[in-house]
């Protein structure tokens, strides 16, 4: 893929840290639900939290993830740190893609499970399942947060061979430049 232009690299990375950040607190405020209908006996609360955490996983948290992972997909491809040359970069990709198939294949299912045997007047089923998508998810893009901030790690074997032939590459061009005899 070419580079990305400054101006389209700058709003991408716009988006993609907006994206990021609503996943996130999308999922705080999953965890805050989940609690609340762990931690009340009022019944009318646990299915309001219920119904309110269904709302969320069903219309906000799919579109937002998918947002995050495709326009950090483009910028991972359009700019210097690609997608596999930096371990952080690899790690963060990898991350995404569990963390969302986590989300459709086991949170929202565990949503929808627990508003139906909510909505029949039993409590959760078992209420630490609703605690512990959220928080496991919030866990991982926390985690994925401060690897982007911090950048650890280095180069992959793949982005070290990279180096070697951009550099390679360089001092070739600069000796062809060379006035001969």
């Amino acid at each position: 893929m070419k580079p990305l232009k400054r101006p389209a690299r700058r709003a991408l990375l716009v988006v993609h840290v907006a994206a990021s950040a609503a996943w996130l607190g999308l999922t705080l405020g999953l965890l805050a639900l989940a609690l609340t209908a762990v931690t009340t006996e009022s019944a009318p609360k646990i299915e309001a939290a219920c119904r309110s955490m269904k709302v969320f996983t069903d219309w906000l948290v799919i579109p937002v993830a998918l947002l995050t992972l495709l326009s950090g997909l483009v910028l991972s491809l359009g700019t210097k740190w690609g997608l596999a040359r930096h371990h952080w970069v690899f790690t963060k990709f990898w991350l995404t893609l569990v963390t969302i198939s986590a989300s459709i294949l086991a949170l929202r299912p565990g949503v929808n499970a627990a508003v139906e045997t909510v909505a029949s007047g039993s409590p959760p089923a078992d209420p630490l399942d609703l605690v512990m998508g959220p928080a496991v998810s919030f866990s991982a893009y926390l985690f994925m947060t401060v690897i982007s901030v911090l950048k650890p790690w280095g180069l992959t074997r793949r982005g070290r061979r990279m180096r070697l032939l951009t550099t390679s590459r360089k001092a070739l061009d600069e000796r062809s430049l060379r006035p001969t005899a």
